[in-house]
């Protein structure tokens, strides 16, 4: 391939010493390989995105409990289904895999259609790399992948320079990693490739006396590994500052409210947001009957991807609201309902003292 670098071993012989570290070191007690079937690796691979295996593991296990099949995932309400997700973070994940499931039951008959990648990948929240490792786990079939944890491994192997995000250096990668992928042994094969990323070749403090390709690896005859890969270019994250309304009712309930589905915390709950003090009094007076503002409690951050959010919580004791209101529920902190939470929503929750307004929160 015009993209390939020089690989540093035949893929046969690759393969061999692949496998000979995983057979001895590697994880074959994870639950979603016993049983493996396509939907339990599919589950485990969108789970495992950004979240690191120890911490998947008992949501994974929750999960299955509760959504054994594919059908019973998608006939799930989404709030039952972001209610088991809270706290893995990156809800657009389980947005995507719950209408993904839908879709599986209306169009594939109740089965991940896992002939081809681009079958797959035709389904929400499904990427290429995500859609080998379900065919190649599942089924058997040769198919590459290109996580993380492949990335690296590569990019220190072969001293591939530059950011993997970038499509020329991603392109390199995916030659490599469709070169060295074999025909046999793929279940092993495809988590073996991950196990090397993440418990050998990591981030930081790679086991390089201990690797098997340490006699063909550049990064580390560069006396470098950890150069590999390059970071992505660093921006500066912007700030933005929002007043979270703590509303209690006379019985002690907590007032929240749907978010949109698609943005920030889709379709999750979330306490009512508002950008200015003078926003959310106009709020309070037109919705609340009898409205007592506390004094605002300290202000905290919550840190996404691409921004900061400076939380000032606002709480404010009322009678009742003054009409119904739609995607609205009172929330009971002493029987909480299983909803789907904002991670910053479900820390202030959880420092409630029932019926007591002056709270002292914690950091998020």
């Amino acid at each position: 391939m015009a993209d390939m670098p020089t690989p540093r071993l035949e893929a046969s012989e690759f393969y061999r010493r692949l496998l000979a570290w995983f057979d001895q070191h590697g994880r074959h007690d994870l639950p979603w390989q016993s049983p493996r079937s396509s939907y339990r690796v599919w589950v485990s691979e969108i789970m495992l995105q950004q979240t690191q295996v120890a911490t998947v593991i008992p949501y994974f296990e929750r999960f299955m409990a509760r959504f054994p099949t594919l059908e019973s995932l998608a006939l799930a309400p989404q709030d039952e289904v972001l209610h088991l997700w809270t706290g893995l973070g990156y809800y657009a994940r389980a947005r995507n895999l719950h209408k993904a499931a839908q879709l599986a039951l209306e169009a594939h008959n109740g089965e991940l259609p896992t002939e081809s990648v681009d079958a797959l990948v035709a389904l929400p929240g499904i990427g290429r790399s995500t859609a080998g490792a379900i065919i190649a786990q599942s089924t058997g079939n040769r198919a590459a992948i290109l996580d993380g944890n492949v990335k690296r491994s590569l990019t220190r192997l072969h001293a591939i320079p530059g950011w993997p995000g970038k499509p020329a250096v991603e392109r390199k990668l995916w030659a490599l990693a469709d070169y060295y992928t074999p025909s046999t042994r793929l279940a092993d094969f495809t988590q073996a490739v991950m196990d090397f990323g993440a418990t050998l070749c990591k981030r930081s403090k790679p086991d390089c006396t201990c690797c098997p390709f340490n006699d063909v690896c550049l990064g580390y005859a560069q006396g470098e590994p950890q150069r590999y890969p390059e970071s992505k270019p660093k921006k500066a994250l912007p700030t933005r500052c929002t007043i979270m309304l703590l509303l209690r009712d006379s019985q002690g309930r907590v007032w929240l409210e749907q978010r949109p589905p698609s943005g920030l915390w889709g379709g999750l709950w979330s306490l009512p947001q508002f950008d200015t003090h003078s926003e959310l009094n106009d709020w309070l007076e037109q919705h609340v009957v009898s409205p007592k503002r506390e004094t605002a409690m300290p202000g905290f951050q919550h840190t996404f991807s691409h921004f900061r959010l400076e939380i000032t919580p606002q709480p404010v004791s009322c009678d009742r609201l003054s009409e119904v209101r739609e995607h609205g529920v009172w929330f009971d902190v002493n029987h909480p309902r299983a909803l789907g939470l904002a991670a910053p929503v479900k820390a202030l929750l959880g420092q409630l003292t029932p019926f007591a307004l002056n709270l002292t929160p914690g950091r998020v």
